[in-house]
């Protein structure tokens, strides 16, 4: 396989949107984007052979650009699944970043103590596993607690990626986990169902009954069945999604984080303007107060203290 081979797009990748608008939201200072990707470049760190999808280049230098424009301080990379166990695209955006990154990789039960102390010294604060079938190959449970008891002692934390139909099988092993559980996109609801309904229920339901577990109430554009305004006129973006991440924010304040999930993988609608995302956040934290410990304190108390 040649190299032009290995990282031809997927077909009917999206790109990350370029030129973002400057959001009409001023967002509280020290605000971090919690949730967000850097992708190769390729040349430099490859793809992973086992991965689902090639995606476009989306390198650490535009992340921070990006990162400025929108008004952010920080930023926490999250491992993407196109680049497997092999962190070094995240381990090199954050050592990049002098302090202003931090990092949640991706690690398999072959990873030493060695290597999770020096991912440590490079910014990394949890590991994601993915249970997105779709997007990566389920990892054992055995594995994942395996893992998740090495990394306790670290003070990481897990973060969990699921959808929400495959919630009741998944939950008596996320509330067994010995570490912190950060929740991704807020288990991928259903928006088209009640919020009050017994499929979120059961989410919230474990929220409300494991102290330990938090939610990003990021990725609008991907629960959204309404859209953004340029697909429906409405005049605020994904209002469908507004009632679950405000249900959350205003239950657990201290226990939610929001990313803009740049550059954007696998989206097949639309690609969204970052800054219009920003603009979201309003609608869901409606008080500066919420805003704060969403973008501020949450944050930084679970990546920097």
């Amino acid at each position: 396989m040649t190299i032009a081979e290995t990282y031809t797009k997927t077909p009917g990748w999206l790109d990350y949107y370029d030129g973002p608008s400057r959001p009409r939201f001023r967002l509280p200072a020290g605000a971090v984007d919690a949730h967000c990707h850097v992708f190769g470049p390729g040349a430099v760190f490859p793809y992973a052979p086992e991965r689902k999808y090639t995606p476009c280049d989306a390198p650490k230098e535009a992340l921070f650009a990006l990162r400025d424009h929108l008004g952010f301080e920080k930023n926490v990379i999250v491992q993407a699944t196109c680049h497997g166990t092999d962190n070094r695209a995240l381990v090199d955006a954050l050592r990049a970043s002098g302090g202003r990154a931090r990092g949640v990789a991706t690690v398999s039960r072959e990873v030493t103590d060695a290597e999770l102390r020096a991912m440590h010294e490079a910014g990394v604060r949890g590991t994601r596993f993915n249970f997105v079938k779709r997007l990566a190959d389920f990892t054992p449970r055995e594995v994942l607690a395996e893992i998740a008891a090495r990394i306790a002692p670290l003070g990481w934390h897990v973060v969990v990626y699921f959808e929400a139909q495959d919630l009741p099988e998944l939950y008596d092993f996320f509330t067994t986990l010995p570490t912190t559980v950060v929740v991704d996109h807020m288990g991928r609801p259903d928006v088209t169902k009640p919020v009050d309904g017994p499929e979120f229920g059961l989410f919230v339901r474990m929220m409300q009954d494991h102290e330990n577990i938090w939610s990003k109430v990021s990725c609008p554009e991907r629960l959204s069945q309404s859209g953004p305004p340029a697909l429906n006129g409405e005049q605020h973006a994904y209002r469908d999604v507004v009632p679950f991440a405000r249900r959350l924010v205003e239950t657990f304040p201290d226990r939610v984080l929001w990313g803009t999930d740049w550059p954007h993988p696998n989206l097949k609608s639309h690609m969204p303007d970052d800054g219009l995302l920003v603009d979201y956040i309003p609608q869901i934290a409606p008080t500066a107060e919420l805003q704060r410990k969403l973008l501020v304190d949450n944050p930084n108390r679970l990546y920097w203290s």
